[in-house]
């Protein structure tokens, strides 16, 4: 996972047709109705009653939201779900192992918001900023697998983008960002262990602060 050490802080995804994103079409909105039944929520639990967000990092009060995703293709529909509520300061913190599905869910959140440029895996530079096509919030693709962690460090990656105005997705970013926001998104993607061409996946969404307090209501 690390990137080679002279490998850029941060990048802005490039523009290919050289256009103003404020210019460029505003893309269709999903359809909400397009979701697929596999992806609806199967189970719910406050973590501070030992749902599936309990242990360790359990944080009182929280809104966990459990989901079955079976295909690349559903995880990122239910990340094209999870943009249709996200808004300008919010921070998404994913965790999983290499290869759970975590680009593939950034993707489709790059999608949901209409951001420029293709969401890829942000190896070879620790942050990538996705601007806007469409006057939305830009989107900012955070690898902290080599940050110390802080928020200074984020600070000097010397982002082209006002944070407080972006949506912050950060990968491997647990015990590292927390300070950004009290308010947050954790997205924990579990798949099978071992030799296997399983594609299950168990996507846990704990939702901390007051901001997520809907986080049930608004994805149903």
């Amino acid at each position: 996972m690390e990137a080679p050490h002279n490998s850029p802080a941060a990048e802005t995804a490039p523009d290919p047709a050289g256009t103003d994103p404020a210019s460029a079409p505003k893309p269709a909105a999903p359809d909400s109705a397009a979701a697929p039944a596999s992806t609806a929520p199967a189970s719910t639990a406050s973590a501070e009653h030992g749902g599936p967000a309990g242990g360790a990092g359990a944080v009182p009060g929280a809104v966990t939201v459990t989901l079955t995703v079976t295909s690349p293709e559903q995880m990122q529909e239910l990340g094209r779900r999870l943009a249709r509520v996200l808004a300008p300061g919010d921070l998404v913190m994913l965790t999983g192992e290499l290869g759970a599905g975590k680009t593939t869910l950034t993707r489709g959140l790059g999608e949901g918001l209409g951001v420029r440029g293709a969401v890829t895996s942000p190896t070879f530079v620790i942050a990538r900023v996705h601007p806007s096509l469409s006057g939305g919030p830009a989107l900012v693709h955070v690898d902290a697998y080599r940050l110390g962690g802080g928020l200074d460090e984020m600070e000097d990656l010397d982002l082209d983008v006002s944070l407080p105005e972006s949506v912050v997705v950060v990968e491997w970013g647990d015990g590292k960002v927390e300070e950004l926001s009290d308010d947050r998104l954790r997205v924990l993607i579990d798949r099978a262990t071992g030799d296997t061409d399983d594609e299950r996946r168990e996507v846990t969404l704990v939702g901390i602060g007051a901001r997520w307090a809907g986080l049930r209501e608004a994805l149903g």
